[in-house]
């Protein structure tokens, strides 16, 4: 009797679970889902030209949550440190109702601008970008700064 139970329990979670996953989303991602500060890890590498090298370092990004991006950034390119502590940039992202986006960053020291594109996750409350400018392969993972209250 126990077992016949556990069984039925078993398939209709199993049904449960088949049918949440086949009905995707249930809400649609906007740019005021990207909303805030973000804390970011930056990886990769520069494959050609004069920083050639592997690529790390660390953001704070404020996405306003209609479409404009503030952030500053320490980046070591090839194991040099940067010449600004905190280099400041500006730009613009869309989020798409799938939860796939594009940004781009323009830097105030006139370094090349960033364009990437990126998934989110978490509700809004992680983003996972790729660097899509040519000769990169530049990885950058975020996550939401939560206030302590």
């Amino acid at each position: 009797m126990k077992r016949a139970i556990a069984k039925r329990i078993t398939i209709a979670l199993g049904a449960a679970a088949i049918l949440v996953a086949g009905t995707g989303h249930a809400f649609a991602c906007s740019n005021g889902m990207l909303n805030g500060d973000y804390a970011f890890t930056i990886t990769g590498q520069i494959l050609a030209g004069p920083t050639a090298g592997p690529v790390s370092g660390v953001a704070m990004t404020h996405f306003d949550g209609a479409g404009n991006v503030t952030q500053v950034d320490y980046v070591a390119h090839n194991g040099v440190l940067p010449a600004e502590e905190w280099r400041p940039a500006t730009g613009t992202y869309t989020v798409n109702g799938d939860c796939t986006g594009t940004y781009q960053l323009i830097f105030t020291d006139g370094s090349p601008a960033i364009n990437a594109h990126f998934v989110l996750g978490k509700l809004g409350r992680e983003i996972q970008s790729v660097v899509s400018n040519k000769g990169t392969a530049i990885m950058g993972k975020g996550m939401k700064v939560e206030s302590p209250d």
